[in-house]
């Protein structure tokens, strides 16, 4: 829904499945990407990642370290959620129950240029650096 609303204002949403939280991913990517598209979904999907410990991908040891919350930069459970503008710069870290349709507001803001009101993360003490979306489009990593 986000995806359909919010696509031709430069939204792009990045899905990243991963089974490191009670084993809720052990599908293959083919697997994974059928079980999508049966919810309609046409996000662009990765391979399955690590998201935590030594072999996290790139893209979350990133956005970890640059919006840790309360307990820490570790990602506590499925369906962590990473807002970043269209730099690829991580604005803004959702937890697990937040519903992605709640989102809209503050993708809407961050489309729209209007960051004042958003949190501004710290830079990335490991210099490490997102997949930023060129296009000039903004990034939701969900």
């Amino acid at each position: 829904m986000l995806h359909d609303a919010l696509y031709e204002r430069g939204l792009r949403i990045l899905c990243f499945p991963c089974n490191q939280f009670g084993s809720q991913e052990p599908g293959s990517a083919a697997q994974i990407r059928s079980f999508a598209d049966g919810y309609g979904v046409r996000f662009d999907m990765f391979d399955k990642v690590d998201v935590n410990g030594e072999r996290a991908h790139p893209v979350f040891r990133f956005v970890r370290a640059a919006l840790p919350d309360i307990l820490g930069s570790s990602i506590k459970w499925n369906w962590t959620k990473f807002l970043c503008d269209r730099n690829g710069t991580p604005i803004k870290r959702f937890s697990p129950p937040t519903s992605p349709l709640s989102l809209q507001p503050t993708i809407e803001e961050l489309l729209d240029g209007r960051t004042a009101e958003l949190t501004s993360p710290r830079p990335s003490p490991d210099g490490l650096t997102p997949r930023a979306g060129g296009d000039g489009t903004a990034e939701a990593i969900i």
